[in-house]
This record gives structure tokens, C-alpha cells and sequence, in this order.
């Protein structure tokens, strides 16, 4: 969505993983908003390099040789458009260098829809499914299904420039594609804290009814299922889980987790064992973090 910050954000990822993390990051530049257009790049985006381009209709060239000339372990780029970018793109990641890049689209079934984009989530393509099969999911013999792994394991959705939802692509466009919700992080901020939510996904305004797992909205009576706690498809991410309040699915009910929450790895190590323990199911959880100059400090 056009308005929200991204490519402020693309200059602090990139500054982060060159200057903190002494990552090779090369940034190609197509219309100079991230390194600007002066002969020396701006220096909000570190010591990460940067290649212009000359004409942008041949961007994907420019991508395609900064990964062979140039050695990157990051490559950065703004304003994925074309269908050549994004064949670029896939290029790029399965060569083993990590990809950063940003398109236009408010959720991520506008990414789905989109035959130009739609190969960087996975790609959508139709196919004809057995009797059996089709009567045991409940659906027509013809379905849509996500045609092979995504270019970008993940997501974020910029809602606003406070408000961000993470997805995990595959197991995301999968649950869409059933027209299930999937399970998904999302991030709200403010001048004083930080609140982090495992959350079902909500991608029109409704209201989640707890009990059935389905979003409905005003007047339509339409909405989406909640995934099956023990299906395949299930997310695999392990989120931190607030030691203070933790909902289940099944009954919504309060626990405390005991642990040592100073280590995001151990929480999401502890997360994994209370997963496993439920029988698959996934929490949905709630947390808040209270900012300083120095960083995120203690939870609130």
C-alpha cells in the first residue's frame, strides 16, 4: 500500500545487515529512492551497495548481474512490478542469496490475484481433484492450488506505518486457497510500546466468532474457516508466547507459562514443547513490550 514506509523501512534493513550484521547487501536502485541520485549513495543505507539503473524496463537484467558480479549475500530491491522481475527474483533466491524486496498490493490475496506477482507467493493454478479426494475435503473436483514453493518464505503486510502482519507464505496462501484463516503476527506500536499478537488472520473488517473459528461481517453472513488443528497444512512458525495470558482455540482459558522470557529463543523453544503438548494446537497470543532510546526493554 502505497504511503506506509516501505521504502524507509528498505533503507534501515539494509543499513542493519551491512553496518551490524557485515553482510555483503547490494541494493538495486531502479528509480534512486533508496540511495538517492547523487554519485555518492545517502548514508542512511550504510555501507550496503548500491547498482542504479539505467533504463527501468531492463531492472531484472541489473538483478540477475548484481548476483553474479558482485558477490552479495543480500540483494535489496524496491518495487517488484514486472513478470520478468519476478522470474528475476526466484532466480536470485534459489542461488542461495537472501532477497529483500517490496511490492504494491493492501493484503496478500491482491499478491494471489495477480498473474504479473503471483509467482513470488508460489503461483496459483488450477487442478482437477480425484471423487474421493474431492468428497473428502468437501469441494468441487476443481480447485485452485499454490503451484510450488514462494519466492519469500515471508510476508509483511504494512497496513499503516504502526501496524504490520507477518505471514508465513506457503502455509498463508494455502489456508486462503481452502478458505481458511491462517495464523499470522501482527505488530502495533506506539511512541511508548511494542505489542505483538498470534493472531487468526483478518483481512476485511468482521468479527471473529471464537467458538466456530469463522469471520463474518455485517450483513454478508460469509467468511472464512479456521484451519483444522491437526491438519498438514498447519502453520510452522513458533511465535513468543505472553507468560502472563495465553487463549487456546478450544477454550480460551488462562495459563501462566513459567520460563525465562529474556531469551526470544528460548521462548519460542518453550512455545514448541506447549505446542507439541496440545496436540498440535496453536495458541493465539498477546504481548507488550515497553520502548526506550536503547532498544525493546522489559514486558508490561
Amino acid at each position: 500500500m502505497p504511503g506506509v514506509g516501505k521504502t524507509t523501512v528498505v533503507r534501515e534493513i539494509a543499513r542493519v545487515l551491512a553496518d551490524e550484521l557485515n553482510k555483503r547487501v547490494v541494493i538495486v536502485d531502479t528509480s534512486n529512492e533508496i540511495g538517492g541520485d547523487g554519485d555518492i549513495p545517502h548514508p542512511a543505507i550504510g555501507n550496503a551497495r548500491r547498482m542504479q539503473v539505467p533504463d527501468p524496463s531492463k531492472q531484472h537484467h541489473i538483478m540477475v548481474e548484481a548476483v553474479e558480479n558482485h558477490m552479495p549475500q543480500v540483494v535489496i530491491i524496491d518495487e517488484i512490478g514486472t513478470e520478468a522481475e519476478a522470474l528475476a527474483c526466484r532466480t536470485i533466491a534459489e542461488r542461495g542469496v537472501m532477497l529483500v524486496g517490496t511490492a504494491h498490493g493492501q493484503v496478500i490475496e491482491n499478491l494471489m490475484k495477480n498473474p504479473t506477482l503471483a509467482d513470488l507467493i508460489g503461483g496459483i493454478g488450477t487442478v482437477t481433484l480425484s471423487d474421493e479426494e474431492a468428497r473428502s475435503r468437501g469441494t468441487q473436483k476443481s480447485v485452485q492450488e499454490r503451484k510450488g514453493p514462494a519466492t519469500f518464505p515471508l510476508l509483511i503486510e504494512m497496513r499503516e506505518r504502526t501496524e504490520w502482519i507477518t505471514h508465513c507464505v506457503q502455509e498463508s496462501v494455502d489456508a486462503l486457497l481452502q478458505g481458511a484463516q491462517p495464523f499470522v503476527e501482527m505488530r502495533t506500536r506506539d511512541k511508548d510500546s511494542l505489542i505483538i499478537e498470534n493472531r487468526l488472520y483478518d483481512s476485511i473488517k468482521g468479527e471473529v466468532d471464537e467458538e466456530q473459528g469463522r469471520l463474518t461481517t455485517k450483513g454478508s453472513g460469509s467468511g472464512r474457516r479456521r484451519p483444522k488443528a491437526n491438519g498438514s497444512r498447519s502453520p510452522s512458525l513458533d511465535w513468543i508466547v505472553d507468560d502472563e495470558v495465553q487463549t487456546s482455540q478450544s477454550g480460551g482459558t488462562k495459563k501462566n507459562m513459567a520460563g525465562d522470557w529474556a531469551s526470544e529463543k528460548e521462548a519460542l523453544q518453550a512455545l514448541s514443547v506447549s505446542i507439541r503438548q496440545n496436540n498440535g494446537k496453536r495458541p493465539q497470543t498477546r504481548q507488550k513490550y515497553n520502548m526506550t532510546n536503547n532498544g525493546r526493554s522489559n514486558r508490561s
